[in-house]
């Protein structure tokens, strides 16, 4: 096990994790690799800890443990962290870096995966940490769970790496029919793909919006929009033109605008926004938890607000707490759009600008959403108790057609 630091080396060796005491409890990996991904994961987690037929083994990986944020310890201050796998370096932020990190990563996830002896090795999405889990699970005949499969989202790499994983995992646990319905149509056996909602839904009803007096210090004031934009692996420079934009739009509007993602191109929209915040035109928020994420977000939408930028929390949270939403440019490109959403396919300031004065115009409530009802990770915990992990016809892939 790691202790409170973290050395840049994995702790574990083949064979140095030890079984349960009940000896018949499946041990499951689950996977965490960005601030954003464990936010969504941690109700399966909690779902699984709760099972007593399972074992929960968390392990924090890649954009955690980059410096200086390490958002790891947001994970060891929630869960036991089994381990630490990782892959990128701070100074290293253009595509190929990546590509060596996904190399980095699917080696030590092998040396961890030898150490844990996992049943199951659970993983979301479509980024790069969950790759490398992935193919060293398959690869290792270890039993991989993919939620969030089946989506389309263009992202840097995400419409690849996401489907990349579908054919490498084994049980599918998808967040809407018309994912499952993609999954199946990609070959994957039916009686191995389950609609199970999106965890992003679950426990948002008990999560109280942020209070006025919170909402100032954080902010100043209530925001009238909260934007928060991730790279789509552009140069540093165009990301950077990009996201003024976008802030552009919003000029005379009280913003909230939030840090990237550890994305290629970041360095871009992060200048982006010191340079709206140095002219007081936005007020700079580096990282919130979860939970006074969707705080924030739910006093925003009681408010009249408006969320704007490219990340899946308009398409998919914003949706359930009825909160509009403008998405710009071509990252989400794909995906599901609930009738919250305002797409606007450019970057232009005039268009995100009319793009916001309709968001701002929906009957909110007539809102819905196709992300399930708050119990995704209660049936992804369910499956991983009820699925045979070593069962040839799971272990071994075939396509349907």
């Amino acid at each position: 096990m790691i202790g409170d630091g973290w050395d840049g080396e994995p702790s574990l060796r083949p064979g140095e994790f030890e079984d349960s005491p009940s000896g018949a409890r499946r041990r499951v990996m689950v996977v965490t690799g960005t601030r954003a991904e464990f936010g969504l994961l941690k109700p399966v987690m909690e779902a699984v800890r709760q099972r007593p037929e399972l074992d929960l083994l968390v392990v924090a990986a890649g954009a955690h443990l980059i410096p200086p944020a390490e958002s790891f310890r947001e994970v060891k201050a929630a869960f036991a962290v089994a381990d630490c796998v990782p892959m990128q370096k701070p100074s290293d932020t253009t595509r190929l870096d990546d590509a060596e990190a996904l190399g980095r990563g699917v080696a030590r996830f092998a040396r961890s995966i030898a150490g844990l002896r996992p049943h199951w090795v659970v993983v979301l999405g479509d980024r790069i940490e969950a790759f490398a889990a992935a193919c060293a699970a398959s690869v290792g005949g270890v039993g991989v769970a993919h939620l969030h499969g089946g989506d389309r989202a263009e992202g840097v790499a995400d419409e690849a790496m996401r489907h990349a994983i579908t054919k490498l995992a084994h049980l599918h646990l998808a967040a809407t029919e018309q994912s499952a319905d993609r999954i199946r149509r990609m070959g994957e056996r039916a009686e191995f793909v389950h609609v199970v909602g999106s965890p992003a839904i679950d426990g948002l009803d008990r999560i109280a919006p942020m209070s006025d007096a919170e909402t100032g210090e954080l902010c100043g004031s209530v925001p009238e929009a909260v934007f928060l934009m991730h790279p789509i692996g552009r140069h540093a420079e165009e990301e950077e033109a990009a996201a003024s934009d976008v802030l552009a739009a919003l000029e005379g509007m009280r913003v909230a605008a939030f840090d990237p993602n550890h994305d290629p191109g970041r360095g871009g929209v992060v200048r982006a926004i010191e340079a709206a915040a140095s002219r007081g035109a936005v007020r700079r928020v580096g990282h919130l938890p979860r939970e006074r994420f969707i705080g924030l977000l739910k006093r925003v939408a009681a408010s009249g607000g408006v969320l704007v930028g490219n990340s899946s929390a308009g398409l998919i949270e914003a949706a359930a707490l009825r909160l509009p939403a403008v998405d710009a440019g071509p990252r989400q490109g794909g995906r599901e759009r609930p009738p919250n959403v305002i797409s606007c396919e450019g970057e232009s300031a005039l268009a995100v600008r009319r793009a916001v004065e309709r968001a701002r115009g929906l009957d909110r409530s007539a809102l819905t959403h196709p992300y399930g009802d708050g119990r995704a990770g209660e049936r992804t915990a369910a499956l991983l108790a009820s699925t045979d992990p070593g069962s040839a016809m799971l272990l071994r892939k075939r396509c349907t057609y």
